[in-house]
Protein backbone atom coordinates (compact mmCIF):
# COMPACT_ATOMS: atom_id res chain seq x y z
CA UNK A 1 0.00 0.00 0.00
CA UNK A 2 1.16 3.20 -0.80
CA UNK A 3 2.18 6.22 1.61
CA UNK A 4 -0.80 8.00 2.50
CA UNK A 5 1.51 11.04 4.09
CA UNK A 6 3.41 10.89 1.21
CA UNK A 7 0.11 11.49 -0.94
CA UNK A 8 -1.02 14.65 0.84
CA UNK A 9 2.36 16.03 0.92
CA UNK A 10 2.99 15.74 -2.92
CA UNK A 11 -0.36 16.08 -3.98
CA UNK A 12 -2.78 19.28 -3.46
CA UNK A 13 -5.62 19.11 -6.53
CA UNK A 14 -7.84 16.68 -5.35
CA UNK A 15 -11.59 16.13 -8.12
CA UNK A 16 -14.45 14.91 -5.52
CA UNK A 17 -16.42 12.82 -7.10
CA UNK A 18 -20.41 12.59 -6.06
CA UNK A 19 -19.92 15.89 -3.61
CA UNK A 20 -22.91 17.12 -2.55
CA UNK A 21 -24.32 20.91 -2.03
CA UNK A 22 -26.12 19.40 1.00
CA UNK A 23 -23.80 20.94 3.72
CA UNK A 24 -24.24 18.37 6.13
CA UNK A 25 -23.52 15.55 3.55
CA UNK A 26 -20.27 13.62 4.20
CA UNK A 27 -18.85 14.87 1.32
CA UNK A 28 -19.58 18.23 1.71
CA UNK A 29 -17.50 18.39 5.19
CA UNK A 30 -14.59 16.25 3.91
CA UNK A 31 -14.30 18.49 0.99
CA UNK A 32 -14.74 21.60 3.16
CA UNK A 33 -12.00 19.98 5.62
CA UNK A 34 -9.13 19.50 2.64
CA UNK A 35 -9.92 23.18 1.67
CA UNK A 36 -9.00 24.52 4.90
CA UNK A 37 -5.33 22.62 4.72
CA UNK A 38 -4.77 24.20 1.56
CA UNK A 39 -6.11 21.66 -0.84
CA UNK A 40 -7.74 22.86 -4.36
CA UNK A 41 -10.83 20.81 -4.49
CA UNK A 42 -12.70 20.51 -7.54
CA UNK A 43 -16.45 19.36 -7.28
CA UNK A 44 -17.83 17.04 -9.64
CA UNK A 45 -21.32 16.23 -9.57
CA UNK A 46 -23.72 15.99 -12.92
CA UNK A 47 -27.08 17.00 -10.96
CA UNK A 48 -25.34 20.09 -9.99
CA UNK A 49 -23.00 21.29 -12.59
CA UNK A 50 -22.94 24.80 -13.19
CA UNK A 51 -23.39 25.91 -10.32
CA UNK A 52 -20.66 26.32 -7.01
CA UNK A 53 -20.13 24.16 -3.88
CA UNK A 54 -18.54 26.03 -1.00
CA UNK A 55 -16.55 28.63 -3.74
CA UNK A 56 -15.84 25.97 -6.42
CA UNK A 57 -17.44 25.85 -9.50
CA UNK A 58 -19.10 21.76 -9.82
CA UNK A 59 -18.24 19.88 -13.17
CA UNK A 60 -19.94 17.73 -14.38
CA UNK A 61 -17.46 14.62 -14.82
CA UNK A 62 -13.62 14.74 -14.29
CA UNK A 63 -12.54 15.17 -17.76
CA UNK A 64 -14.21 18.73 -17.91
CA UNK A 65 -11.39 20.00 -15.44
CA UNK A 66 -9.11 21.49 -17.44
CA UNK A 67 -6.60 22.03 -14.56
CA UNK A 68 -3.93 19.03 -13.24
CA UNK A 69 -6.19 17.17 -11.15
CA UNK A 70 -3.48 14.57 -8.50
CA UNK A 71 -6.05 12.83 -6.57
CA UNK A 72 -9.87 11.61 -7.89
CA UNK A 73 -11.17 11.48 -4.46
CA UNK A 74 -14.95 8.87 -4.94
CA UNK A 75 -17.93 9.07 -3.18
CA UNK A 76 -20.17 7.37 -5.38
CA UNK A 77 -20.97 3.56 -5.28
CA UNK A 78 -18.48 0.94 -6.05
CA UNK A 79 -20.23 -0.22 -9.23
CA UNK A 80 -19.59 3.52 -10.71
CA UNK A 81 -15.77 3.38 -9.75
CA UNK A 82 -14.43 1.82 -13.04
CA UNK A 83 -15.30 4.38 -15.56
CA UNK A 84 -13.93 7.07 -12.60
CA UNK A 85 -10.48 4.78 -13.14
CA UNK A 86 -11.29 5.00 -16.74
CA UNK A 87 -11.49 8.77 -16.69
CA UNK A 88 -8.75 9.08 -14.05
CA UNK A 89 -6.23 7.36 -16.35
CA UNK A 90 -7.19 10.14 -19.07
CA UNK A 91 -6.17 13.16 -16.72
CA UNK A 92 -3.25 11.91 -15.59
CA UNK A 93 -4.25 11.46 -12.28
CA UNK A 94 -1.68 10.15 -9.62
CA UNK A 95 -4.27 8.52 -7.07
CA UNK A 96 -7.73 6.60 -7.25
CA UNK A 97 -8.91 7.25 -3.41
CA UNK A 98 -12.34 5.66 -3.17
CA UNK A 99 -14.19 6.70 0.61
CA UNK A 100 -15.03 4.32 2.94
CA UNK A 101 -17.41 1.36 2.19
CA UNK A 102 -16.06 1.69 -1.79
CA UNK A 103 -14.12 -1.08 -3.43
CA UNK A 104 -14.12 -2.02 -6.86
CA UNK A 105 -10.97 -4.97 -7.87
CA UNK A 106 -11.46 -4.37 -11.54
CA UNK A 107 -10.76 -0.48 -11.41
CA UNK A 108 -7.18 -1.40 -9.25
CA UNK A 109 -6.05 -3.83 -11.68
CA UNK A 110 -6.43 -0.79 -14.42
CA UNK A 111 -5.38 2.27 -12.60
CA UNK A 112 -2.08 0.16 -11.04
CA UNK A 113 -1.89 -1.32 -14.58
CA UNK A 114 -1.11 2.62 -15.21
CA UNK A 115 1.06 3.63 -12.32
CA UNK A 116 -1.68 5.26 -10.89
CA UNK A 117 -2.35 4.47 -6.42
CA UNK A 118 -5.18 3.25 -5.64
CA UNK A 119 -6.90 3.69 -1.81
CA UNK A 120 -9.38 2.40 -1.24
CA UNK A 121 -12.01 2.24 1.66
CA UNK A 122 -10.36 5.30 3.56
CA UNK A 123 -11.49 9.01 4.16
CA UNK A 124 -9.40 11.47 3.42
CA UNK A 125 -10.54 13.54 6.13
CA UNK A 126 -9.76 11.05 8.53
CA UNK A 127 -6.35 10.23 7.01
CA UNK A 128 -5.42 14.35 6.63
CA UNK A 129 -6.25 13.65 10.55
CA UNK A 130 -4.37 10.75 11.38
CA UNK A 131 -1.19 11.42 9.73
CA UNK A 132 -0.97 15.14 10.03
CA UNK A 133 -2.94 16.20 13.25
CA UNK A 134 -2.60 12.82 15.12
CA UNK A 135 -5.96 13.17 15.74
CA UNK A 136 -9.42 10.24 14.99
CA UNK A 137 -12.16 12.48 15.38
CA UNK A 138 -14.84 11.09 12.65
CA UNK A 139 -16.19 14.89 12.53
CA UNK A 140 -14.99 17.91 14.47
CA UNK A 141 -16.85 20.83 14.20
CA UNK A 142 -15.25 23.40 11.90
CA UNK A 143 -15.46 26.49 12.85
CA UNK A 144 -15.36 29.54 10.17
Amino acid sequence: MSDIKEIFSKYKKIAMVGVSNDPQKASTIVMKYMQKYGFKVFPVNPKAKGKKILGEEVFEKITDIKDQVDIVDVFRPSKEVLSIAEDSIKIGAKVLWLQLGIRNEEARKLVESNKIEYIENKCTKMEYQTHFLKTRQAFPVLSD
